[in-house]
């Protein structure tokens, strides 16, 4: 039967038919075993190879295991694999929730006690955008005039596509990591003024620590949540100033708001000022134990901070509509699946570096005969080199003496992260001392299972010696029933976690 002309019934008995001849198929429980080791991951990595605990006396192989094994893939993002985010989330709950409350890795428990800040920093404007609004807890209408259901798709696109900034929406996104940096070096130097200190001398008497998350918004533009901390020079554990207060920093937090601008590179003539939009949330947090603590946002509390900071540690590019793979070509923005507002975000990051007419063979947009030597690999009848020149080239021509300088532009990379739409940085990045790396999380847990193995043979690493040998050998399912099936088996686990956990808390 034609594609085209099947109904969405025989589509339906076509999937069914698929799951039960593979689940018939040989092979299958181990499949699903091995499946299940990963928590369903939707991309597992199939290694060959073997493994082995020896006796480093005797030389006695006192455990092991060959053959093929399956590991997780480890993407953090929810729309690549379930599995694998739910763990990073778990991950970056317990990063979180150890440099808000310490006790715990090695961060003491006076962190709880020290100046903490939760803070959301937002875009500005590039256009109106459709919206719900609530301010008040009763829905106003969107400026088009009509309510918007919380599912309606045009939430977060242009009510003018034509008249909206998407150069400066490009630009304010590829430089957002920089706006970061420069707004905790201002809000550094106005800490140091509160405390009447040389800002060179900031780091000896004070330190801040913070741990941020880059969240998409539906119109495409990310914004930035960051629990901010005063520590003592030495960090964690090191105490706080007396004149290092919560009103000292949230002072401090909004002049360095006001002022952190930067220029961006000139694009056909032009700049922007680049800066956080007018909107700032400060808002303190309060110990899980210290009571219901209300304010007009409601109740912040360590746990619930940390649970809704590491949810978006996962997210990505989900409620932008993006993607989560590079784009490669044109081609490849041309088959996207997205809305007509993402679309030209995209393509105007990929627009911004493509080469322009050459203005020595092109300076009025057509053919001479005679060429400048722009490079370019197709050639045309007449300037014998395409007539076009890329930016990076018509820079340095326009700006000799920065001749061993990169253009601006062309160091944003902006092709390069185009799937992103443009943002550069990390979606969850924290100082060194605000709590403990991912690193030592995950190798604590690597520990857990060794030390956990060795108990079980009753002996200790001082006897043993540890043999691993193991080679690439496929990565992903073989076939899309068993990429379903594994995703099934993700979400499974992940509402059995849900419905314990809501137990719990009753409990």
């Amino acid at each position: 039967m034609s594609p085209t002309m099947m109904t969405a019934q025989d589509y339906r008995a076509l999937v069914a038919d698929g799951f039960q001849r593979r689940a018939r198929a040989a092979g299958f429980q181990q499949w699903r075993t091995e499946a299940a080791t990963t928590g369903g991951c939707t991309h597992p990595i199939r290694l060959s190879g073997h493994w082995a605990i020896q006796d480093t006396t005797s030389g006695q192989v006192l455990d092991s295991r060959s053959g093929h094994v399956t590991v997780p893939c480890g993407n953090r993002r929810e729309s690549v694999c379930v599995a694998c985010s739910d763990r990073y989330a778990a991950d970056a709950f317990h990063l979180l929730k150890a440099g808000l409350t310490g006790d715990t890795k090695g961060i003491p428990a006076t962190v709880a006690d020290k100046p903490r800040l939760f803070l959301t920093l937002t875009a500005p404007s590039f256009g109106p955008v459709h919206n719900r609004r609530a301010p008040h807890g009763k829905a106003i209408p969107c400026r088009c005039g009509e309510y918007h259901h919380p599912d309606d798709p045009r939430i977060g696109q242009p009510l003018d596509p034509a008249s909206y900034d998407y150069t400066g929406h490009v630009l304010w996104q590829a430089h957002a990591g920089d706006l970061w940096h420069r707004f905790t070096t201002y809000l550094k130097r106005y800490l140091a003024q509160a405390a009447g200190l040389p800002q060179r001398l900031f780091a000896e008497h004070a330190r801040l620590s913070f741990a941020k998350v880059a969240e998409f918004q539906r119109r495409g533009v990310i914004h930035f949540h960051a629990v901010l901390r005063l520590d003592g020079p030495e960090g964690a554990g090191d105490p706080t100033p007396g004149w290092a207060t919560s009103d000292v920093l949230t002072d401090a937090i909004r002049l360095a708001h006001a002022n952190t601008v930067l220029t961006s590179p000139e694009v056909d003539g032009r700049t922007w000022e680049l800066a956080f939009g007018e909107q700032i949330d400060i808002r303190p947090i309060r110990p899980a134990d210290a009571g219901q603590v209300e304010d007009e946002h409601g109740v912040i509390t360590d746990d619930r901070l940390a649970s809704y900071v590491a949810k978006y540690a996962t997210k990505g590019t989900g409620k932008s509509e993006a993607v989560d793979r590079r784009i490669r070509t044109q081609a490849d923005i041309d088959r996207l699946q997205v809305t007509e507002h993402h679309r030209r975000i995209i393509q105007t990051a990929w627009d911004l570096v493509a080469p322009v007419p050459c203005p020595d063979c092109h300076p009025d947009g057509f053919h001479v005969p005679e060429g400048c030597g722009c490079e370019r690999a197709q050639y045309c009848a007449t300037c014998n080199n395409g007539g076009e020149v890329s930016r990076s080239v018509l820079w340095h021509r326009m700006h000799p003496e920065q001749a061993d300088k990169p253009d601006p532009l062309d160091a944003l990379k902006l092709r390069h992260w185009a799937h992103m739409l443009a943002f550069r940085g990390h979606f969850l990045s924290k100082t060194r001392y605000y709590s403990v790396p991912f690193r030592q999380i995950r190798d604590d847990r690597r520990r857990y299972r060794h030390e956990e193995t060795l108990a079980e043979l009753g002996v200790t690493d001082d006897s043993i010696t540890v043999i691993n040998d193991w080679s690439l050998v496929s990565v992903g399912h073989r076939t899309p029933e068993e990429r379903e099936l594994a995703a099934a088996m993700a979400e499974r686990q992940r509402e059995t976690r849900k419905h314990r956990h809501s137990i719990e808390r009753k409990d």
